[in-house]
């Protein structure tokens, strides 16, 4: 099938106007009227995920994250970035990215996180002006509350986490009820789950100075980058295989966190 019939239905989960100015979504190297054979989905554009896009024969990837997120002002294979856009060119690989608008879209990376600690009764935590319904981060319930070491270590677990920086419990029967959520980097929406009346706000990149920001009523946990936005791969994968049932499309066995943990 050509890349804007593929497209189209990425593009009608998560529009391309829900995108954020700074972003870079959409297609990245290819051209819309490109047919294309086979799907690889993956968090990044890496050496090694093209090395396994051409080992199974995939002529597009679709990843969370832009190759190019910045301009690039040459292209002689000085940094991975430089490489991999060089190899996909070449190759004739598409490379395809769903990012902040498959961030803020219903029902997408935070609503699927929060589902899968699972939390009911979500909304948007930082609801967008011009559609309500759309934003960053959702805020819902736990069917049962949950002291919040018993659910910071079913996180852990659920998420593969190499390790969780939290910040202080209020007390040792201190109970989690309601969760705040922004995959990726949140520390943006640290008021807003605060005002959201959140237990436990869980997102990744915070900084020292963060984890002082719960004055004593809410736990924030990052529980990494890469860790929360991994679900990106089962959110295109289910998305695509839907509605294109005749369609190959491949989850990446190759997409790897570049940050490692010493246990």
């Amino acid at each position: 099938m050509k890349i804007r019939e593929l497209v189209a239905e990425i593009e009608a989960f998560a529009p391309l106007h829900l995108q954020e100015s700074y972003d870079n979504s959409g297609l990245v190297v290819g051209r819309m009227d490109d047919e294309v054979h086979a799907a690889l989905l993956a968090v990044d554009v890496t050496e090694e995920v093209i090395d396994e896009a051409e080992r199974e024969g995939c002529d597009i990837i679709i990843t969370h994250h832009p190759i190019i997120f910045t301009p690039l002002k040459r292209l002689n294979s000085a940094t991975y970035v430089e490489r991999c856009v060089e190899r996909a060119i070449r190759r004739g690989i598409a490379l395809y990215a769903c990012h902040t608008n498959l961030d803020s879209t219903p029902n997408g990376m935070s609503w699927h996180v929060g589902s899968m600690i699972g939390l009911g009764a979500m909304r948007v935590l930082e609801p967008r002006k011009d559609n309500p319904d759309a934003g960053f981060g959702v805020v819902g319930t736990l069917a049962c509350p949950e002291s919040a070491m018993a659910l910071l270590q079913r996180i852990k677990a659920i998420f593969d986490v190499g390790a969780i920086r939290y910040s202080d419990i209020p007390s040792d029967d201190f109970m989690v009820r309601t969760v705040a959520v922004c995959t990726g980097a949140g520390r943006s929406l640290i008021d807003d789950a605060m005002a959201a009346g959140a237990d436990l706000y869980i997102t990744a990149d915070l900084r020292y100075n963060d984890f002082m920001s719960g004055e004593g009523r809410m736990i924030l946990a990052d529980i990494g980058h890469f860790e929360s936005e991994f679900c990106a791969i089962r959110i295109l994968y289910d998305v695509i295989s839907k509605k294109m049932s005749n369609f190959a499309v491949r989850k990446s066995v190759c997409s790897r966190n570049p940050i490692h943990y010493m246990v």
